[in-house]
């Protein structure tokens, strides 16, 4: 089989048997990809410095019968900020997982790989608790997990607010549904929505938002995420509100 090429987002490593790693990347052109990289624990191996978390990397790499082998690996950005940052490499990698646990082994969706690197170029750069949550419900949608957020999940009359919202249900929930699982969904909740789900990561504009209307949006999230996940995935809470 040839050799192919792409560039990707480096999502997780693992240390693999003798000085090798197990990465696992997000491509532009197959999606996922699960690769070995021999001798990247070397640190005369030049992939060593390369093949680090989040990382964008242009690649060759050599398909096998059982796992792929990465051969040649260039840098294109290292986001090492991130990773010298605790807050910010948490919240990168909350939405490394994210991924790694949604999308399927090469099932290509150039929308993630640039939401991605959207995401980790702002990261830093803006408040990581919004940037983070923006980029973890816009992943769900492309997931196909879009939150209702105009008609009742149950009736699916329309909703005024304020309303509750229902994790389990995907969405708002009316007075008259309520089966008491829902969580407040208010005016406020529904804008911050609003805003992280339009965000443009190449023109990302300014907005603010208290810091207890950013902690009950990420326990929205963090509850949507469980059951579409099938297992918990907190995103990190911090006191910063400006996005």
């Amino acid at each position: 089989m040839r050799e192919y090429q792409t560039q990707a987002i480096l999502l997780a490593a693992k240390d693999w048997s003798g000085a090798d790693r197990m990465v696992t990347l997000f491509s532009h052109e197959y999606g996922k990809i699960t690769a070995l990289a021999y001798g990247a624990r070397n640190a005369k191996n030049r992939m060593a410095g390369v093949l680090q978390p989040f990382s964008h990397v242009d690649l060759a790499i050599q398909p096998g019968k059982s796992i792929d082998t990465i051969k040649q690996c260039e840098l294109k950005q290292s986001f090492r900020e991130i990773r010298e940052d605790l807050a910010a490499m948490a919240y990168a990698s909350f939405l490394a997982e994210i991924v790694s646990e949604l999308w399927p082994e090469r099932e290509p969706d150039p929308q993630v790989f640039s939401l991605l690197l959207g995401a980790f170029k702002l990261i830093t750069r803006r408040n990581p608790r919004i940037v983070a949550q923006a980029a973890a419900w816009q992943l769900l949608v492309l997931a196909g997990f879009t939150p209702q957020l105009e008609h009742c999940v149950i009736c699916q009359a329309p909703c005024s607010l304020p309303a509750g919202f229902n994790p389990e249900a995907g969405g708002m929930v009316c007075v008259n549904c309520d089966n008491h699982k829902s969580m407040p969904f208010m005016d406020q909740h529904k804008n911050f929505f609003e805003q992280v789900l339009a965000l443009d990561w190449d023109e990302p504009v300014h907005f603010t938002v208290t810091g207890s209307i950013l902690t009950c949006t990420e326990q929205l999230l963090n509850a949507f995420l469980s059951y579409r996940m099938e297992k918990p995935l907190i995103i990190r809470q911090s006191y910063e509100s400006h996005g």
